[in-house]
């Protein structure tokens, strides 16, 4: 096989694990390693990606690993680094279709524009009287673009409907603005979906399925709507006000897009922010990458067109982690902890206490986040695979990962910098009644 050419730089201690060395052969390396912390530090450094252009060698371990995959090597990306070196670098500053890891954009311009603890708000109000349980007149919900209001938040917006005296409704829902339901953008949709919500009676199975979550004392509404729906993109005029309801933080809502690596969620937050341009420029220039190396055409990474490089993908992460630091919240709070978390890493045979976000295509695979490490401290890595079968690729990417870990100790220490906050797993959304602005 033809010698491959892979851009590396390799401080002692990994050099000697290319060349085979066990654990006990290795000496400590002449930069101090980081310390575990115990406690959040006065402030977080950028990660430092100036090792942006090491020298081109051929190390035959990556050769291997790459050789393994069975697909072009110009396809593959690699970056791996500490705080301040530079590990292992194939391609990584070349963008490649970064599949659902684009979530990641995503994630840190919605932060950077909101902050995590924005909520979207939803308001309803009602054109005309109410007498004897029923609304003689028009219910109007004015959406707010909250990307996760589901059957839940339709149950608990039905059941404070029923306690401020509305069973029924002569005339039409009017859907105002961007309101989404259960992940449909289509306003009539998700009108007619919020119409089924708020009446038990015409509740679809799903309802049922999801009302059985609630807690057992949870009312089940009724508000009969006789009327269709309508869509306007301003208030009716002389709307009175009765209900507000106030999504999750955003920072749950990230939690739960990429915990699922749910596209719709991501589309949506994405469009709010900008679109797909605006997302790719905030990611680049808060990761501190050059543009080129941020290619987007949506939130959400479906399309091969969605290109991010390795480098850049570690500095979006670390991105993250700077603009959370301030809130006492980490990576952790915004993607899976392997171990801890459900979602689409569930099934995988990842590093225990990892934080990672996982992508996948037809024939694209990729795999980015922070490796808790005993020798090493935390570890950035971003792994980028495409043209081939998705599947290997899968099992390529956990070997490399586990041996890695095997190499770097794994570890029971705990890091904060990667420790979820525990102060937000009660966070809630809110529904009462509150005013219009």
């Amino acid at each position: 096989m033809p010698s491959i050419k892979t851009t590396v730089s390799i401080p002692i201690a990994l050099s000697l694990f290319f060349s085979g060395c066990s654990n006990s052969d290795v000496k400590p390396s002449a930069t101090p390693l980081p310390k575990p912390t115990t406690s959040t530090p006065a402030a977080l450094p950028p990660l430092k990606l100036g090792l942006a252009d090491p020298t081109t060698i051929a190390n035959p371990q990556i050769e291997e690993y790459l050789s393994q995959l069975g697909a072009p090597i110009v396809s593959q990306g690699v970056w791996i680094q500490t705080q301040d070196t530079l590990l292992a670098n194939h391609q990584g500053t070349i963008p490649l279709p970064a599949a659902s890891v684009t979530k990641v954009a995503t994630s840190l311009a919605v932060l950077k524009k909101l902050g995590p603890d924005h909520r979207f708000e939803t308001k309803i109000g009602y054109v005309g009287t109410i007498q004897n349980g029923e609304l003689q007149g028009d219910l109007v919900i004015e959406g707010g673009a909250d990307p996760f209001f589901v059957w839940e938040d339709a149950i608990a917006l039905g059941n404070l409907l029923n306690q401020n005296g509305i069973r029924s409704v002569s005339g039409n829902l009017i859907v105002v603005g961007p309101f989404y339901m259960n992940y449909e953008s289509d306003p009539v949709t998700s009108g007619t979906l919020l119409q089924q919500g708020l009446d038990h009676t015409r509740w679809p199975a799903e309802a049922q399925t999801q009302y059985q979550t609630l807690p057992g004392d949870t009312p089940k509404p009724e508000v009969a709507i006789a009327g269709s729906i309508q869509t306007t993109a301003t208030r009716p005029d002389l709307v009175k006000p009765i209900i507000q309801h106030r999504s999750l933080p955003v920072a749950e809502l990230l939690k739960k897009m990429n915990q699922y690596s749910n596209n719709a969620m991501s589309e949506m937050l994405a469009e709010y922010v900008g679109g797909a341009p605006q997302v790719a420029q905030i990611a680049a220039q808060e990761a501190g990458v050059p543009a080129q190396e941020i290619q987007l055409i949506n939130g959400s990474g479906l399309g091969v067109d969605n290109r991010i490089s390795p480098r850049a993908a570690c500095g979006m992460f670390q991105a993250i982690a700077r603009l959370l630091h301030p809130k006492e919240m980490t990576i952790a709070d915004i993607f899976a902890v392997i171990g801890t978390d459900p979602g689409v890493h569930n099934e995988r045979p990842l590093p225990q206490k990892s934080v990672i976000k996982s992508g996948t295509l037809n024939s694209v695979s990729s795999l980015a986040g922070a490796l808790p490490t005993e020798n090493q401290g935390i570890i950035w890595f971003a792994v980028i695979n495409s043209e081939d079968d998705v599947n290997h690729f899968r099992a390529r990417q956990e070997t490399l990962l586990q041996t890695l870990m095997q190499f770097w100790g794994t570890t029971t220490k705990r890091f904060v910098l990667i420790t979820a906050n525990p102060s937000r797993q009660d966070l809630s959304a809110i529904s009462q009644a509150i005013p219009f602005d």
